[in-house]
């Protein structure tokens, strides 16, 4: 079922999660195909690649290099004279660039061009000369394929879809915190399914931040670095009651809201307090198939979010989000949605509200079907990490006892940090480069 999991960590260490009613059928992205490297090379991944010939065809501007393996690779001049590697256009302690747009030719040609020491060596017209590694060159080929394979390997955008049958990746806590493949394993589980389980931690205050000292640091937000979900008196949020949450992903009321959200259980209600997770990617692709006009009406028209109170500090947020994110070539990147903050400020005209009102509601009805929601109960020592970008969370209802009443600890990352050290773990682990 998890099969990758076990090749990336150390056996036992990722373990279903006990008590699932039923085991999981996973629902994978669409892979990329298998691609031929004489047709379109992929970035390079072991060894140093051979170069057969290496030559400049001055009309197109563009130069051309053989493979040995028989695949072929076009770079324009301009793009290699701007990557120039030398000291004096990139600083090498930073790996940044230091040549400044001012001073780049952007219609440069090229003097020659020569193999040496199974380098490409170039001379260009003011005598500026610029090495290229052949594992460098080949990594940036300009194919398709090879663009859609890096930039898998730099963002993990593939996702494995799932339902009610989700068995949670499940790993132990304090290994997360000192051992490099098992945190690799975490956080590489956590982009393509959006969700681990980790246990044995200690049922104390504290350890929200401990975890987030493994990736990085935490992000502030007007709730704090950390928040406390308890069922408090003259609560300033809907989660600080034992009322029933709905399926919401956390602050849509921000423009950017935070990617990844941990909650750690310091203490479990005796009566009710499950938690439901539904998988909003899945079931964006699934309302695209059943209802397209509701897919681009949520993903086309931008909803009001509002949050305002005193916490960290007195805050009035708003936000204007799409309920659907979708990126330039159609995929979902983000689900926008907390009925508790979605504002009585509706910016849309009039004809439209009916149709967005009627799309929500096919969206929501679809995310609450129990076919496509995963229940669990936390229990003191669990905490879950999971995707706020692409998760909805809720809570049953559960009986409150005043100070001995159910507390969880929640804390939020940006993934920016979390993809940052995922990348630092991974040449650790691996070799990446």
């Amino acid at each position: 079922m998890l099969s990758y999991l076990t090749r990336w960590m150390s056996r036992g260490a990722f373990q279903a999660l006990k008590g699932a009613s039923s085991r999981p059928q996973l629902v994978k992205t669409p892979h990329i195909g298998n691609q031929t490297l004489a047709a379109a090379p992929l970035p390079f991944t072991g060894g140093s690649p051979g170069i057969r010939q290496a030559r400049a065809l001055d009309q197109e501007r563009l130069l051309q290099i053989d493979w040995d393996d028989g695949s072929c690779s076009l770079y324009p001049f301009t793009w290699l004279r701007d990557n120039c590697q030398c000291p004096h256009c990139t600083l090498q302690s930073a790996q940044a660039r230091s040549l400044l747009f001012s001073n780049l030719d952007v219609h440069t040609g090229m003097d020659q061009v020569q193999l040496m020491e199974n380098k490409v060596s170039i001379t260009w017209p003011d005598q500026h000369s610029s090495e290229f590694d052949p594992d460098w060159l080949k990594k940036r080929c300009f194919s398709s394929e090879a663009r859609q394979a890096l930039q898998e390997e730099l963002f993990l955008n593939e996702r494995e879809y799932w339902d009610s049958s989700l068995q949670i990746p499940t790993a132990d806590f304090e290994e997360v915190l000192h051992d490099d493949k098992a945190a690799l394993a975490w956080l590489e589980a956590l982009r393509r399914i959006g969700i681990v389980y980790l246990r044995g931690a200690p049922a104390e205050q504290g350890q929200v931040a401990r975890l987030s000292q493994r990736i990085g640091y935490l992000r502030l937000t007007f709730y704090g670095h950390t928040w406390q979900v308890q069922d408090k008196p003259m609560a300033n949020n809907v989660a600080y009651t034992s009322g029933e949450l709905s399926l919401h992903t956390d602050y849509p009321a921000l423009h950017h809201p935070p990617g990844v959200q941990f909650l750690h259980c310091v203490r479990q209600a005796d009566q009710g307090g499950e938690s439901e997770v539904v998988d909003g990617f899945h079931m964006a692709e699934q309302l695209r198939r059943e209802d397209p006009e509701a897919f681009n009406i949520l993903s086309s028209l931008r909803v009001d979010f509002t949050d305002s109170g005193a916490d960290y500090c007195d805050f009035s947020v708003q936000s204007k989000n799409h309920i659907i994110d979708v990126d330039s070539e159609g995929r979902v990147t983000r689900i926008n949605y907390n009925n508790a903050t979605r504002d009585s400020v509706l910016d849309m005209p009039v004809h439209q509200v009916q149709p967005f009102y009627s799309s929500l509601k096919a969206f929501v009805e679809m995310l609450s079907r129990p076919e496509n929601v995963f229940t669990y109960r936390m229990e003191p020592g669990d905490l879950v990490t999971f995707d706020n970008w692409r998760l909805l969370h809720g809570r049953k209802s559960y009986l409150s006892r005043g100070q001995n009443s159910r507390h969880l600890e929640g804390a939020y990352l940006d993934w920016d940090e979390v993809m940052s050290r995922l990348r630092i773990l991974r040449k650790a682990v691996r070799g990446d480069s």
